[in-house]
């Protein structure tokens, strides 16, 4: 006979398929994808349910626990998804039953993901946490997971990504300069773009849906800045907005044209509107806790926002960190996930993030 542990197990595993797999001519549900950078593991989220449905323990496919996973992009179809490992010096590529299928070694710190929607090509920045990593793009082939090209950047800590929705321009920018550079994505012809000012240390970009504008924000500054891409590779600042202390990585819903910024010290979300520059609302509460990541839903109807929690409003702080669901329309929070230790990045599949069409 079982004993009653192995057979809640098996209850359990059970319950587990049955909320993972649809049933037959039912689409799957969108997924998440959260770096849990304290504690070497990926949480896997259903936006729908709204629950954690697995936990990839990298210590369990051969890393230490120093590995650092950082940021994930998915493809559109959902047949892989990609990420980061800073501790690792390794780029991962996942299959949809988060199976290692490929695998990129020897790659220096690497930190922000983006994919290109023409081309079969993944681009890969440095960490943010590195103090002097190479000062270059790398280009990845998406099939072979090898790098066919090394931008220059010219300028140190490339950390911010961000491709064009054409697919024919990326760019990037320095955490230690007012630096930003375009990159013509077929011929790798560059054009720098220098600040005036106070330092802003960028974190990370967002495109508005016709790839217009482009946002980032400004860790040092607290601002929002809003880029004119129309005159890719060129870029020019066409506003400044002050949102709150150290912007992360925003995201843009493609149906509303809001962008929705998180504020990892001031513990909440700015809702812009891209188009008109201005901060309609500012949302706060029970599991914002240093929020990082953002990526919304297919419809746009809930974000998720990644808390770090060390120092947050979440109780236990840094033991667990948590994902923020928010109703966009009545801008309230209406559910909190814990996952692993200090999530940093997000991506999703099926859902909206900034950094993969």
């Amino acid at each position: 006979m079982l004993s009653m542990r192995r057979l809640l197990s098996l209850l359990l595993m059970c319950a587990g398929l049955v909320l993972w797999h649809p049933a037959a001519g039912q689409a799957p549900s969108p997924r998440l994808y959260v770096c849990n950078q304290g504690e070497a593991t990926v949480s896997v989220i259903d936006m729908d349910a709204q629950a954690v449905t697995e936990t990839v323990d990298l210590t369990e496919r051969g890393f230490s626990e120093n590995a650092k996973p950082h940021h994930v992009v998915a493809e559109p179809d959902g047949s892989h998804w990609y990420v980061t490992l800073i501790g690792a010096n390794t780029i991962l590529k996942f299959n949809q039953e988060n199976e290692i299928v490929d695998r990129l070694d020897g790659f220096e710190v690497p930190g922000l993901l983006s994919l290109d929607p023409a081309k079969d090509v993944l681009y890969a920045g440095r960490s943010m946490s590195a103090v002097n990593p190479p000062k270059s793009l790398g280009m990845i082939d998406r099939s072979s997971m090898e790098v066919t090209t090394r931008v220059n950047t010219f300028f140190p800590r490339p950390h911010p990504l961000a491709v064009t929705p054409n697919g024919k321009h990326a760019f990037i920018a320095s955490l230690a300069t007012n630096q930003f550079m375009g990159v013509d994505t077929e011929t790798q012809d560059t054009e720098l773009t220098r600040l005036e000012g106070a330092a802003q240390t960028p974190v990370q970009f967002a495109m508005t849906p016709d790839g217009s504008r482009m946002i980032v924000g400004g860790q040092k500054t607290g601002q929002l800045l809003i880029f004119d891409t129309s005159q890719a590779p060129s870029l020019s600042v066409v506003d400044t907005l002050q949102v709150g202390q150290q912007p992360w990585h925003p995201v843009i819903s493609r149906q509303s044209g809001l962008a929705y910024v998180p504020n990892k010290m001031s513990n909440s979300i700015s809702v812009v509107d891209v188009r008109g520059a201005s901060v309609v609302a500012t949302i706060r509460g029970n599991g914002l806790a240093q929020p990082h990541g953002a990526a919304l839903s297919p419809d746009g109807r809930h974000l998720f926002v990644s808390n770090n929690n060390r120092e947050g409003t979440y109780a236990p702080s840094g033991e667990k960190g948590t994902v923020t669901v928010i109703d966009t329309q009545t801008r309230e929070i209406v559910k909190v996930i814990e996952v692993g230790a200090y999530p940093s990045g997000i991506g999703t599949w099926g859902g909206q993030q900034p950094l993969a069409m």
